[in-house]
């Protein structure tokens, strides 16, 4: 059963949790659940998403129950009018606070047809971030006898595809558990030591205005259970307010 976080008769939030697809994807042909198909059984009713989350990012994700509601709601997205707040563990101390502005190049759906000889310029795209806290364990990792890590909220600016873990993976501070941007050696040792077997990035809140009424909304979600437990583990309850 998937947590509705809000709904009215336009558009529903759901908290998506960590592994699951969105939708069905040509690269994941075996998996057999998505949260499409799960909403859609859970509430009996057609419905659409109106952006993306990475199957290991968990979080708050909207769709839209009308196609008219799709229609206006992606445009908000698409012109970046969406305030989106995430939460993610990273490597090293970060400065406590940054503004990441690094284009990126378009990266393509497995549905959709590669270009040959894409020309393409790389898309402008702006990540703010604040180091909420640090640790330093005294565990020996690559050739370091200690090892250092930050809790971060991000603030994506623009929404290109993989933008917050390639962002941060271009400043040196890769988000833990990303297998594709991520340092293998980190994230396995976070395997070993906190049984943390997940992308630590989760979209915290979402504040939008509503596509039909007007009015601003804002959609709130909590840490999972397991990322939850991974924050109590390094100390660090008591800096998410």
């Amino acid at each position: 059963m998937l947590d509705i976080l809000y709904r009215d008769d336009h558009l529903i939030a759901i908290h998506k949790p960590a592994g699951l697809l969105v939708h069905r994807s040509e690269i994941d042909r075996h998996e057999t659940r998505f949260a499409i198909q799960l909403l859609r059984d859970q509430i009996g009713r057609k419905v659409w998403p109106v952006h993306r989350l990475d199957r290991g990012t968990s979080g708050v994700l909207l769709f839209a129950l009308t196609k008219d509601a799709l229609a206006l709601a992606s445009q908000s997205f698409e012109h970046n009018e969406v305030d989106k707040q995430y939460l993610a563990v990273v490597r090293g101390w970060p400065p406590e606070s940054g503004l990441i502005e690094h284009p990126l190049s378009r990266q393509y759906d497995d549905y959709e047809r590669r270009p040959s000889h894409d020309t393409s310029e790389a898309q402008s795209a702006r990540t703010t971030f604040t180091r909420l806290a640090t640790v330093e364990l005294p565990i020996s990792v690559d050739r370091y006898p200690a090892s250092r890590y930050a809790l971060l909220r991000l603030q994506p600016e623009t929404g290109r595809r993989h933008q917050l873990r390639r962002h941060l993976k271009h400043i040196a501070h890769p988000i833990i558990g990303d297998a594709t941007y991520g340092k293998g050696i980190h994230n396995r040792m976070f395997q070993q030591v906190f049984d943390c077997h997940r992308l630590l990035l989760i979209c915290l809140s979402m504040h939008l205005k509503h596509p039909i009424t007007g009015v601003q909304i804002e959609l709130q979600t909590q840490l999972d259970p397991d990322f939850s437990a991974l924050v109590d583990a390094l100390g660090w309850s008591g800096k998410l307010t």
